[in-house]
């Protein structure tokens, strides 16, 4: 079963074409009908799961977002990178090239995670 669709909201995002999601269903904390952030192609954000995507948020490239993992905020992931688990990317933080955030980690502020690092378990990343 599908949790979410692409609306016909879209924006045009550094050359990415971003649609806005909905929720089709209600899971974790997020109830059926509920708009959600910003994501190119449904590839970025998982039908399983509790994972996503709100607010501004915005999710691009090869991105994806799973499990029961949370982007909000003006928070960014893209390129291919993966935000999974638990884990939350938010305020303007961004993740992107092969970065990996997991586990019960949490991004935020000002962060930037990148390149091939991972942050896990209950690792917190903030740059104000």
């Amino acid at each position: 079963m599908r949790k979410f669709e692409l609306t016909g909201e879209s924006k045009i995002f550094l050359s990415h074409k971003l649609f806005r999601i909905r929720a089709l269903i209600s899971f974790g904390d997020v109830q059926e009908g509920d708009v959600g952030g910003y994501i190119e192609n449904e590839k970025n954000l998982s039908q399983d799961g509790n994972a996503w995507v709100y607010g501004n948020a915005k999710v691009y490239g090869n991105a994806k977002v799973c499990g029961n993992a949370k982007v909000y905020g003006n928070a960014e992931v893209y390129g291919d990178a993966w935000v999974y688990w638990d884990a939350w990317v938010y305020g303007n933080a961004k993740v992107y090239g092969d970065a990996e955030v997991y586990g019960n980690a949490k991004v935020c502020g000002n962060a930037k995670v990148y390149g091939n690092a991972e942050v896990y378990g209950d690792a917190w990343v903030y740059w104000d």
